[in-house]
């Protein structure tokens, strides 16, 4: 091997030569952008860039325990390699031992493809997208609206190698499509958005018709107070929701008592009822559309993470299993601490089980309520009952005898994912669609439209 080899497995394999640790675990992820930006119906950037992260994590045994140190870098040649390898392992000698500490992963089988060049992508993901956007613009223009938004593609091939002989690897695809149409005054404003694999799947067309709707919706204002509504929680929100819950599912924080997964008196609510919809919240790997990592990729350890899980082989997992607490995320050390079973997060999530109803059915079966479109700047506020606040934005719509009269006031929302399962009175159809509040963290989600029929509307909003 060159001594100034830039492959991205054997940088792997030469971080792994050199250390001196008693365990060692490195992680190259090669990472390429392709993105286009427009404004007022016309395209204003477009670039594609390359980049590369290494980390390195080293494993030390002390008379107390194993201690980990781990160290990313960007840019990382191999002329980089000693001084990045040696700065893990004076992390992990001064730090104390890792409560997460276990054996590292072995026996998995290696990737065919880990000596392969990594993955790219490039502007010819957006052949076929391109010319349809300008015919968007045209048709935009020609019926008052502006166009503003982005489309981004990326792909990050992730090469995973330790000294117990794991050679992982996984590429990852990732595409965000957001529009936002305007009135000539700003006085109106609607969102849409997507998630896709190879912006194969997307139609700017039908996006900006279901903006066109939404902006002649629009045209009339109702203002409306503070209180409970019946409400339709379009695919988006519902994910955004969702999402959060998943990331505050940890086993051993709820067994621990701190979480709405907490059991009183003792113990997690696994096998508790959370709906008496027959709903199941999943994540797969395998997914068809989704698909994502079969193998735990952990940077650095949490509450759901441990880095000496690197590699560990990722299956379906059910986390509500028609309307009951089957699972919660679990890492190989926290399993042992609760006695549930291991169950590392994993990088998407599907709630299905409801109807063939699609939102627009939902909509002509209201009496009255409101529609949303999406949510954004969500906080928790009481991580006991998982209370979440945040705001509506670019369109709440007043729903009457099963048709959308008016637009009304933005408000600020204080509700719980799990309370919300528990009071839902239907779920719609399962679709894929993009988290507009994480989608620069989260973006494999299929979710169904939910009704509520008193979502809790706590204040009025001035947000947009």
């Amino acid at each position: 091997m060159s001594p100034r080899t830039n492959k991205p497995h054997e940088i792997v394999e030469r971080a792994l030569e050199l250390s001196t640790a008693d365990g060692c675990v490195v992680i190259a992820d090669e990472q390429s952008t392709a993105n286009l930006r427009w404004a007022g119906n016309a395209l204003t950037t477009n670039g594609v860039t390359r980049g590369r992260t290494l980390t390195v994590i080293a494993t030390v045994d002390g008379k107390e325990g194993a201690a980990s140190g781990v160290v990313s870098r960007s840019a990382v040649t191999t002329d980089d390699l000693e001084p990045l390898v040696r700065a893990a392992e004076a992390a992990a000698r001064g730090a104390a031992p890792a409560e997460d500490a276990g054996p590292l992963v072995s026996g998995v089988p290696h990737s065919p493809d880990f000596t392969d060049a990594p993955a790219e992508t490039s502007s010819a993901v957006f052949a076929d997208f391109a010319p349809a956007l300008g015919e968007s613009f045209a048709r935009a223009h020609a019926g008052g609206r502006e166009l503003y938004g982005f489309a981004n593609h990326e792909l990050v091939s992730s090469y995973l190698g330790t000294s117990t002989g794991l050679r992982l690897r996984h590429d990852q695809p990732n595409g965000t499509l957001e529009v936002n149409a305007k009135s000539p005054d700003r006085t109106r404003s609607a969102w849409a958005g997507r998630s896709t694999r190879d912006f194969k799947d997307v139609d700017p067309g039908a996006l900006d018709a279901e903006l066109a709707q939404r902006l002649d919706w629009a045209r009339r204002r109702i203002d409306l107070p503070a209180g409970r509504y019946e409400t339709l929680l379009p695919p988006t929100a519902v994910a955004d929701l969702l999402i959060y819950q998943l990331w505050s599912s940890a086993a051993r924080d709820a067994a621990e008592g701190r979480t709405v997964f907490s059991r009183p008196g003792g113990g997690t609510r696994v096998g508790e009822r959370l709906t008496e919809l027959p709903l199941t919240l999943r994540s797969d790997p395998n997914e068809p559309g989704l698909e994502s990592a079969p193998f735990v990729l952990a940077h650095a350890s949490g509450d759901s993470a441990s880095v000496f899980d690197n590699g560990l082989p990722l299956t379906a997992t059910d986390w509500v299993r028609e309307g009951e607490l089957a699972h919660l995320t679990a890492t190989r050390h926290s399993a042992g601490l609760t006695g549930l079973p291991v169950a590392p997060a994993i990088d998407n999530l599907i709630l299905d089980g409801g109807e063939d109803r699609s939102l627009d059915e939902m909509v002509a079966a209201t009496g009255r309520g409101l529609l949303l479109t999406c949510l954004w700047y969500i906080r928790e506020v009481d991580p006991a009952t998982l209370l979440l606040t945040g705001l509506t934005r670019d369109g709440v719509y007043l729903v009457e005898d099963g048709e959308v009269v008016g637009e009304v006031n933005n408000f600020r929302f204080n509700e719980s994912p799990v309370d919300l399962l528990g009071r839902a009175v239907e779920a719609g159809r399962t679709e894929k669609t993009l988290p507009r509040e994480w989608s620069d963290w989260f973006t494999r989600a299929a979710m169904p439209a939910l009704r509520v029929p008193d979502f809790n509307m706590s204040s009025v909003s001035q947000g947009v």
